[in-house]
């Protein structure tokens, strides 16, 4: 087994941040080449996904979370603190804290044109702690 963290500088809004590289690199440090590699991000108002990330999909994305959970809707968790972040926390909800992706021979399993993101759906930017667990040998 083996376990660790790396950091991601998030801005306002949807942020949405490739990550695969930094999966990989935490991979390489494991010295584990087959198993489950299990990527994760502290906090309820961000998740982690795949996508294919290119300008269009990640647009696409934005819309239609955007869609489903639309910002200027009214949230009782703002009518309670007041810190205008509700949407946040449903889009954080509806996608996740976490993705499990198989690792054969030293490589995640993923498609073509499949990469690990991080999303940030919190109304200011953060420093956002992601954990990279892998289970395997």
């Amino acid at each position: 087994m083996f376990f660790t963290t790396f950091h991601k500088q998030t801005t306002s809004g949807t942020d949405i941040l490739d990550i695969t590289g930094d999966v990989e690199a935490a991979i390489a440090s494991s010295k584990l080449t087959d198993g489950l590699v299990t990527v994760g991000v502290a906090g309820s108002t961000a998740s982690i996904t795949t996508i294919e990330y290119e300008s269009g999909v990640v647009n696409d994305l934005r819309a239609s979370i955007e869609r489903i959970a639309p910002r200027e809707m009214h949230y009782d968790h703002d009518a309670r603190w007041g810190d205008g972040n509700g949407y946040s926390h449903v889009r954080s909800a509806l996608l996740g804290p976490s993705v499990s992706i198989p690792l054969q021979r030293g490589s995640l399993v993923l498609g073509t044109w499949q990469q690990l993101v991080l999303c940030d759906f919190d109304n200011r930017g953060r420093k956002r702690d992601v954990y990279v667990q892998i289970m395997g040998g």
